[in-house]
């Protein structure tokens, strides 16, 4: 993408940047370092980029889903629980990282979540209005409460019974809930307003940051990307976040990643991986690394000044951008897993199939299906009926296999599976969850696209099937 990369300079700010990448013609492509434009700044920083604190949590939710499968069935269930509960509501301990660490070559950084920033939690940033999608009514925080009490007493973070694959579940519901609700509700919606955070005051007294530079930096640290992500192509970042790319992460030579700029998390993970697979005429990374590159210029060339209504329309602009496309990234998934579900159903009805390899597949392609259609819905926009379709489509609970599925939960947090569907019929269901996508948000990427079966298979099970039956 960039013919001539440079290095131009080694600044050290609020956050570790080491390298500006520029375009030929001089242009900074990097996200940060940032001069320092706060007027009556007297500290002896120059670098005005801040986001640590939300690596942090991109950190302790890796962390968290690797401590989602280190349940033995019940007799650590306590002590699961509660280092589960460390990651999700904060410690005063230092907390090692658990992911992402080194592999092979690939050698990061930091080893403590305090060498990122320190007393950082994801509940207090959880997205906590009403969650449909799950049984009993709950709200956001108290969906993922109950999923942390259900994965500390599961077998390696699976519930065969009920078809839930733990770790699955809540790392894909929390990218919406904490990353996705963050950006786009808050740092990104009222936090550009003109009377909250000036782009004339600092952020905090003290801080060589302005308030809108900070609040759009918090925004775009959520996002998960890498600095230099504007230099790199969808398969480097790709590589990136599975560490298998060193060359491409560490852009200043240093031998280590630094999780703070070199590293890309789970959002910007998933827009990598959609734009370099399905139909590959996606460009859903780089479109919203632009826009945030393009809002944080905008911010710093008003020099500490006070944004003009149209220099904040201009920001909305770019932030309506981010939102839009992240929404597609996550219906991206949706529309992913509901095929890699559909195909999985397919192959436990071959005649000589493992079916016991081929449904732990299932239930884990199933929780991240359900838990990316719960991230679609801990956004700003109120999907309304789409919601509540793709909810009915999706269900509480896969099918299992002997076809029954959870249809509620009891007051002590244990499922009940009320209801039964053949194979068959809920198959019809994933595919109207893919044909959901498409009509509702325009998915282009459409990886795993199984929608050229829906005809005939509509037509096999008869236009008024009873997918339900008691």
């Amino acid at each position: 993408m960039l013919k001539n990369i440079l290095k131009y300079s080694t600044i050290m700010g609020a956050l570790v940047l080491p390298i500006s990448l520029v375009h030929a013609g001089g242009h900074s492509t990097s996200y940060g370092p940032f001069p320092v434009t706060l007027q009556g700044y007297s500290g002896d920083k120059d670098n005005s980029v801040s986001y640590s604190g939300q690596v942090a949590r991109h950190v302790l939710h890796d962390s968290l889903k690797v401590l989602a499968g280190r349940g033995d069935g019940g007799a650590n269930s306590a002590t699961l629980k509660a280092e589960m509960l460390s990651y999700f509501s904060g410690s005063d301990k230092n907390k090692a990282i658990l992911a992402p660490v080194t592999k092979g070559a690939f050698v990061i950084k930091q080893g403590t979540l305090n060498e990122i920033s320190s007393g950082k939690n994801i509940e207090g940033k959880f997205y906590n209005g009403a969650m449909m999608a799950w049984p009993g009514s709950m709200k956001g925080r108290e969906v993922a409460l109950h999923m942390i009490d259900r994965a500390s007493i599961a077998n390696k973070g699976v519930d065969a019974e009920n078809g839930y694959n733990w770790p699955q579940l809540i790392s894909k519901f929390t990218m919406g809930a904490m990353a996705y609700s963050q950006a786009v509700d808050n740092y990104l919606d009222e936090k550009l307003e003109a009377n909250t955070k000036p782009n004339n005051k600092p952020y905090k007294d003290g801080k060589p940051y302005t308030g809108k530079e900070h609040v759009w930096d918090e925004g775009f640290g959520y996002f998960g990307a890498a600095a230099h992500t504007l230099s790199l192509t969808a398969d480097q970042a790709y590589g990136i976040a599975k560490r298998k790319d060193m060359a491409s992460a560490d852009v200043n030579g240093d031998g280590v990643v630094d999780l703070k700029s070199e590293m890309v998390f789970g959002p910007a993970y998933y827009a990598a991986a959609f734009d370099r697979s399905g139909t590959k005429s996606t460009s859903y990374l780089q479109t919203i690394m632009q826009a945030y590159f393009d809002g944080r210029q905008l911010i710093t060339s008003a020099k500490g000044a006070v944004l003009t209504n149209a220099q904040r329309s201009s920001l909305k602009a770019h932030a309506s951008t981010i939102e839009s496309k992240w929404e597609q990234v996550l219906a991206e998934a949706v529309f992913k897993y509901a095929g890699s579900a559909y195909k999985d159903i397919n192959k436990m009805q071959e005649d000589d199939a493992d079916v016991a390899k081929e449904y732990k597949g299932y239930v884990k392609h199933w929780g991240e299906l359900k838990g990316f259609s719960m991230a679609l819905q801990s956004g700003r926009n109120n999907l309304g009926e789409t919601a509540g379709t793709m909810n009915d489509l999706i269900l509480f609970g896969p099918v299992t296999l002997d076809n029954s599925y959870v249809t509620d939960v009891t007051s002590s947090g244990d499922f009940k599976r009320e209801k039964r569907m053949t194979w068959n019929d809920y198959q019809l269901q994933l595919l109207k969850v893919q044909q959901l996508m498409v009509d509702k948000f325009s998915v282009a990427s459409r990886v795993n696209d199984q929608l050229a079966d829906l005809g005939a298979l509509a037509e096999m099970l008869g236009d008024q099937s009873n997918a339900e039956t008691d």
